[in-house]
């Protein structure tokens, strides 16, 4: 079994910050890469930012320059600090893990619950 665990999410005026957290936890062998997408209801899930194992991140147009993932590898777990919030960031926030968990097995994505962000105007 493995779980992602999101944290950090919330309410926050226009311009300002939030910082989201995801652990994951369970029979973990090893992580390829962390990410967080972002869902608005009616809408199809969208990336906003992974980092892969070697440290490769790859960023959403739309974030570029305001947001930043980390990621901290003994503790399985990524980050996404997130400056300047638009009324558009207004979404759920899901963290993703893209995992083995065991040797033989094969890469496979797991999803967290999913964290509100909400940016006011």
């Amino acid at each position: 079994q493995v779980q992602l665990v999101e944290s950090g999410g919330g309410l926050v005026q226009a311009g300002g910050s939030l910082r989201l957290s995801c652990v994951a936890s369970g029979t973990i062998f090893s992580i390829n890469s962390m990410g967080w997408y972002r869902q608005a209801p009616g809408k199809q899930r969208e990336l906003v930012a992974t980092i892969r194992i070697g440290g490769s991140i790859n960023y959403a147009d739309s974030v570029k320059g305001r947001f930043t993932i980390s990621r901290d590898g003994a503790k399985n777990t990524v980050y996404l600090q997130m400056n300047s919030l638009r009324p558009e960031d207004t979404d759920v926030y899901y963290c993703n893990a893209l995992l083995s968990t065991s040797f033989r097995s094969t890469w496979t994505d797991y999803w967290g619950q999913g964290t509100q962000v909400t940016v006011s105007s």
